[in-house]
Order: C-alpha cells, then sequence, then structure tokens
C-alpha cells in the first residue's frame, strides 16, 4: 500500500454558471484521518469529494496531496480513489475482474491482477464470491467488492460518496463498522460523504460540517457534539436546544436540562413552559416543552427522574440548566463569512 498522505484544501471553489456551490473553503485533512464531510442537501460536500477526485474541475484554488498539487491533474495521477455511492460494478464481468479491472487498464498480467484482487477480496471477506456476477450479490456484498476495487490501485486517500445510503440499517450498522475497521487496519486516510449525523459521530476523527458551500466548523465530533459554534451546527447535530436570552444565544444539550415543577427553588436560570409531548425512548423519556417566549424546547430524562415527576401533556414547568455547560453560539457563517473555516483550518494545522 502507498504510503498515506495529507490533503490540504487552499481557497477552493466551484462554481456551475452563476451558482457558487463550494465558496473558498481551507480545509487540511492530517494523513490517516477518517474525515467525514457532513451536511444537508445542496452543502457542496459531494462537490467538494468530486473536485478532490478530479471529477469535477475547479473554478479556483488548490488541491494538494502530501507535497503535490494535483488541481489540474487526471483522476489517475491524483493518488486518490473513488467508491460511488451506485458501486459501479460492471455486470458483465465476475467478482474478481471487477476488483482487477484497473490493473488490467495498466497492463498487468492477469494472473498477478487475480492475486492482488483475491488479497483484497479476502481483506473485504469476499474472497468466496470471486467468481460470482455483480447480479449474484447483495447490496451489502456489492459494496464490500466496489470497496476493494477503489483499494486495487493502492490509494494515498479514499473517497467514498454516501456508501452506506443504499444499505438497509441493520446492513448500515455493520458495514460502518467494517469501513472504521478497514481504514485503520489500511492506516490511509478516508474522505466520507454523509449526510447522516449519527454516521459522522460514528465513524470519523475529523467532522467537516457544510453548510451554503461553506465549513461551518470542523473539529473531532466529541468537539462538534459538546461545542457547537453556530445556530446552524447545534441544530443540524442535533440533540442540542438552541436557546436566546436578550441578546445572547447559546445551546444547551437536551440531556443537561434540568426540569421542575412551579414553586420549587431553581439554581440558575430558568424558562416556564408547557409540556406538549411525552416520548418514551428505550433508555430515557424526551420531554418536549413549548416555551412561553414561544421556543420549543426537548429535555432528555432517565427514566427513574421522569417517574419521580410523571410529567404530563399540558403541565406548567420550569426548564433549567447548568450556565456552565451551555455553548454560545455566533452567526452562521453564511451571514459572517469564511472565518470559522479559516479558524478551524489553522487549529487543524
Amino acid at each position: 500500500m502507498t504510503a498515506n498522505a495529507t490533503l490540504e484544501l487552499v481557497q477552493l471553489t466551484k462554481k456551475y454558471g452563476g451558482v457558487t456551490a463550494v465558496d473558498a473553503i481551507n480545509l487540511r485533512i492530517p494523513a490517516g484521518s477518517y474525515c467525514c464531510l457532513l451536511g444537508p442537501s445542496g452543502c457542496g460536500k459531494t462537490s467538494t469529494l468530486r473536485m478532490i477526485a478530479g471529477h469535477e474541475s475547479v473554478t479556483s484554488g488548490d488541491i494538494i496531496v502530501g507535497a503535490k498539487n494535483v488541481t489540474d491533474l487526471p483522476p489517475a495521477q491524483r493518488n486518490t480513489s473513488m467508491m460511488f455511492q451506485s458501486y459501479a460494478l460492471f455486470p458483465h464481468l465476475s467478482v474478481v475482474d471487477n476488483v482487477a479491472f484497473a490493473l488490467k487498464m495498466k497492463g498487468i498480467a492477469k494472473a498477478e491482477r487475480h492475486a492482488e484482487a483475491k488479497r483484497l477480496l479476502e481483506l473485504v471477506d469476499m474472497q468466496a464470491f470471486a467468481a460470482r456476477m455483480p447480479a449474484q450479490l447483495s447490496g451489502g456484498q456489492q459494496q464490500r467488492v466496489a470497496l476493494a476495487r477503489a483499494l486495487i490501485t493502492s490509494p494515498q486517500i479514499l473517497l467514498l460518496d454516501e456508501p452506506l445510503s443504499a444499505l438497509d440499517p441493520f446492513l448500515r450498522l455493520r458495514m460502518r463498522a467494517e469501513l472504521k475497521r478497514l481504514q485503520r487496519e489500511l492506516g490511509i486516510s478516508f474522505i466520507h460523504v454523509t449526510h447522516g449525523q449519527d454516521e459522522a459521530m460514528a465513524l470519523a476523527t475529523l467532522v467537516v460540517l457544510m453548510n451554503g458551500g461553506r465549513i461551518e466548523q470542523q473539529g473531532t465530533p466529541r468537539e462538534i457534539f459538546n461545542h457547537p459554534r453556530t445556530e446552524f451546527t447545534a441544530r443540524f447535530i442535533g440533540g442540542h436546544n438552541v436557546i436566546a436570552v436578550g441578546d445572547e444565544s447559546f445551546a444547551v444539550r437536551d440531556d443537561q436540562l434540568l426540569l421542575r415543577k412551579p414553586g420549587r427553588a431553581v439554581d440558575g436560570p430558568s424558562i416556564a413552559g408547557t409540556v406538549s409531548g411525552v416520548e418514551y425512548q428505550g433508555t430515557y423519556v424526551r420531554v418536549a416543552i413549548a416555551a412561553d417566549g414561544g421556543t420549543d424546547i426537548s429535555a432528555q430524562l432517565t427514566e427513574s427522574e421522569f417517574d419521580a415527576a410523571d410529567y404530563a401533556v399540558g403541565e406548567r414547568v420550569l426548564v433549567t440548566w447548568d450556565p456552565k455547560q451551555a455553548s454560545p453560539l455566533q452567526a452562521s457563517l453564511l451571514r459572517t463569512g469564511n472565518s470559522l473555516a479559516a479558524q478551524s483550518s489553522e487549529k487543524a494545522a
């Protein structure tokens, strides 16, 4: 396997006519990272991935792999490999020939390329299916074959475009664990596009949250979850309440909110409201509150906490929290410019 490499994007921009899909982003992904580009549809994450791969031209800016500027190079010369969302297996080729196809294009002899293909099929636990055709495989099996095919060129960076989206929930969890294992064993960088927060949190060593073509925030999953910097981050990642008091806005995690019956002493800031919903979630009870100021708030209580108070829909409550657990929020980058992206890039460096 080729030695891994750092990836750096410098003022990377992509425009489609008058529409800016990726807006001058700066990003450094250290070698050996599992990076998830996360965000809603249309945020620019797939355009960014395709520019890294060489499947989209760059409007302006640079893509640097290791010490090599690959901005204008064709895909085959970038030391990257891409696994497509559709898997794109050749229906007329066997599994082993699908995996070996890139080596065939390089003129490598059949025995040698088949030996390497079988080694990679063993890595993804598909060696028993080498002679089968793609139509004879399940979705999860096709994904494994596509992954082996992407790895056969010994890339420094593997690019994955929503690789789990076509799988059922049970298989998605299983394959998520497989991807993490493979990345750890191979030691190369994986750059994985997803719109699923849970997927990014489970897989990534570096989460890059995008919004409107810009980087809203980046960091480890725990940094992003525990310390959202903007309202967009807090709402998109989930598990947070965005609360405004006066001119200040901040986020408080659902599980860090406390509920009190009216008339009970409250130590700290509080908001009055009415219970609007109660949902039992197995490991916790979610209590929704319509605050008097018009804000919807969600509190996550343990079963014992809920049972002790037995909150009911329509009941008045006070919502309180420890100010030390609140994260102050800045305005979204769509309004303030790309300063957070630059700060995050400097921090990563």
